[in-house]
Formats: C-alpha cells, structure tokens, sequence
C-alpha cells in the first residue's frame, strides 16, 4: 500500500523507524526500493495521485512514498529539501520554476531514459518541448492547460445576471460588478476577487496589448507604463466595489478553502482550467470555467496551452531510472490516465485522450472542451519564464498588489517601482 505522509503519520512512523534500528530490525518495506513523491494540490489530486501510485506498486512491487501540499507551502519545503539534498525522487515542477531548478542541478535530465523506460513516442510535441531547458527534457508534462475564469454559475443565477462567456471583457466585469452590488446577495458577495496581484491574469492581460509578461532574453516585456496601468485598472474595480476588498482578499493564503470563490466573498477568480475538478469538489454550489476577461470586443491572443505542471527527477536521487519508469506509467498507462482525468490538464498523449474521453465526468469534459476550442483567445506558448521569475512573483508582484489595496502605494508609484525592482532581480539572478 501506497504511503501517504502527513505531519502527524511523519513524526509516528519515524519513531517506530528509530525504535526498529535500535534493536537491529528494518521493517520489510525499508529492505525493498522505494520512491519518494512531492506534489502540490487539494486533497482531490492526492486521491487521484495516491490511487496512481496504488496501481504501480500492484504492478511493479515499488513503494512510492507521498507527500502533498498546498502551494504556498510547497515550494519553501522542496527548497529546503533541495538545498540540503534530500529532495524526493520524484518532483512536481511548474512551468514557471523549472529553468531556476534546471539550472541549479537540482533536477536531473531525462534524455537518456527516453526510449526506454521512459516512453514518450505519443507525446504531444509542444508539451515535450515546454520541459527542455537549453536542449534537455527535464520534465514531462502531466497535462495541457489554459488558465481561466472559476465561475460560480449558482451565484450569479441568484444575483439574476448572466454567466460570463468567451465574449467577457473587462468593461463587462465591471457592469457584472454594478449588478452583484445592486442584488447584494450572501451578504454583499462580489463579482470577482482582487486579481491585481495574479501573476497570470497579468500575463494574459499583457499578452492582449501585444506586450509580454517576459522575453526570450529573460527581461521584462513592459515597461513601467503598462504596470501603473494595471494597478490603476484594479484601484477602480476596488473603489466601486466590483472586486472585493483588500482586507477580504488578505484572507486567501493559497489553498482551496481560503479563496474568495470557496469563502464565497467572490463570484469568480483566476486559476487555470485543471483545478475546476478541484474547486467544485470543495463547494456546493456550481462551478463552471471561462476565458479571462478581453481587453475589448474582438481582442485575443492572451491565452495558450501550456503544460499545467510536470514531473520531474530529483538531481540527488539514487533512482533516476526507476523514478523515470514511474514517470512513464503515470503518462501513458490506460488505467491510470482514468484514474486521473484531467484533473492535472487534458492528456498529452493522444492515445490516452482517445482512451479516457468516453468515461470522462461532465466537468471533465468541460475542461477539456474549453482548452481544445480556444479559438481567436489562443496565442503562442511564451518562453519558460527566468530563474527569477518566482521571486519576482512571491516577493515583489504580490507585495506591491496589497500595498497599493490598502492605501500604502498609488498605482503611479508601484508601476514604476515594480519594473525597477523586477529588473534589479533579474539582473542579479
């Protein structure tokens, strides 16, 4: 049986480990190989994970050993693990990190796994391509994806206002706003939460005015101008009470159960198109997924495909190839692909999605549906962002959106400040 670690299973079975060593007897799991897993997610992707790593160890007599938290515990603890070597084998990896882990060594090329026990003939090219860093394949894509509005369409049936489609644009939300505001349901719910300090909502809103959130250069792909103006667009949804308030917003620290939408404090948020399997498995209301709002009527281009995350191998790990043999059952094997749906992103391999389509859920096939017709929204998949870009999300865009909610900056001092404080980071990482 898979083992699944928390704190409290953590700290008992290591006692029962030591207690075991002292008297000169390893327990039988500890004589046998043994994989260690990290992801992040809701207690919905561990299931889906967990019921994976059962079929393997059925199948291969390998012991995975897994780990899951929320995302803004993740990535400090699996840098930490990192920095003292003992990273798990196996690592989830984000689009956005994996150049910075790339290039630290701290994950470790898979080339000479592919074609054998790592089988990615299938494979969808774009989404092999999203895990090379400088020519290497350094991770494999668990999912295509696209990010996108969570829309809470029992909320909005209450507030006697449409659901927002593909056509949603900015002014839209803003007269939705007016509107939740006039039926002040669930005591004063608003259309949306704060996105000022979405780091993909920007990017998308970027990629509409024909800018960038980074360059193939790894610089940024804006100027101050443009970041005062995006500041200055969220000020005025905050002053008319279109999204909600700095103070509620301040509550949302990452999890599932801590964000507007769950809290219901907000009609819709940012995400991407995988965690609408999430989301809906912590509400009971209904939830369905959208396009990130338009600039304008007719404008496109801000969304792409990208790999929703990846599986990676651990640069310290004493079991590159067994872990890469995981890698390759948790893509391509048939029973497990229906175990996982698309809660990670549609399938990367064609055979699965052609596998897993007919059995799928109806949300299910909302998500895949939404990320195959994409249509005039769909852009190009941006350059992996710069080892810094994290730190620059964390620490800097985050920052500056509180700041500026609560009255400590003005939008026309944090645009400025942001892009001379992202460009100092960039050139010093």
């Amino acid at each position: 049986m898979t083992i699944r670690i928390d704190r409290r299973n953590f700290l008992m079975g290591s006692s029962a480990l030591v207690a075991a060593g002292a008297a000169g007897v390893m327990p039988s799991w500890a004589q046998a190989q043994n994989l260690r897993l990290i992801f992040w997610g809701g207690q919905a992707r561990a299931d889906r994970t967990y019921g994976v790593t059962d079929l393997y160890e059925a199948a291969k007599g390998v012991n995975v050993e897994g780990e899951f938290l929320a995302w803004n515990d993740y990535w400090p603890k699996l840098a930490t693990q990192t920095a003292g070597g003992n990273a798990p084998d196996i690592i989830q990896m984000d689009y956005r990190y994996i150049v910075e882990y790339a290039k630290r060594n701290a994950i470790a090329p898979l080339d000479e796994f592919v074609g054998g026990v790592l089988k990615l003939d299938d494979f969808d090219q774009d989404q092999l391509e999203g895990g090379k860093v400088d020519g290497g394949l350094y991770g494999i894509s668990l999912g295509a994806n696209s990010v996108a509005l969570m829309i809470n369409t029992t909320a909005f049936e209450e507030a006697g206002v449409a659901a927002p489609t593909r056509d949603l644009t900015y002014d839209d939300v803003f007269a939705m706003g007016e509107a939740f505001n006039a039926a002040n349901i669930r005591g004063g719910m608003k259309v949306i939460m704060d996105g000022s300090g979405s780091e993909p909502m920007l990017d998308n809103w970027l990629r509409q005015k024909g800018l960038a959130l980074y360059t193939a250069e790894g610089k940024l792909g804006f100027d101050a101008d443009a970041m005062t103006e995006w500041f200055q667009l969220w000020s005025k949804m905050r002053d008319a009470g279109v999204c909600v308030s700095a103070e509620d917003q301040a509550l949302d620290t990452g999890p599932h159960e801590t964000t507007m939408l769950v809290m219901g404090k907000a009609a819709m948020m940012p995400s991407n198109s995988n965690q609408l399997v999430g989301f809906q498995a912590v509400m009971q209301d209904n939830v369905t997924i959208s396009s990130y709002p338009r600039l304008a009527a007719g404008v496109g281009g801000g969304h792409y495909r990208k790999p929703s995350m990846f599986f990676s191998v651990a640069g310290s790990s004493a079991n590159k190839e067994a872990a890469a043999e995981f890698l390759s059952f948790f893509v391509n094997d048939p029973e497990a692909a229906s175990v996982l749906g698309v809660e990670r992103g549609i399938p990367c391999s064609a055979a699965v999605r052609e596998a897993i389509s007919p059995a799928l859920s109806a949300q299910d096939q909302i998500a895949l549906n939404f990320v195959a017709n994409l249509g005039d929204l769909l852009g190009p998949l941006p350059p992996s962002p710069p080892a810094a870009a994290g730190e620059i999300d964390i620490s800097l865009l985050r920052t500056l959106s509180q700041e500026v909610a609560f009255g400590a900056r003005s939008p026309e001092d944090a645009g400025p400040y942001f892009v001379s404080e992202a460009d100092a980071i960039l050139n010093r990482a």
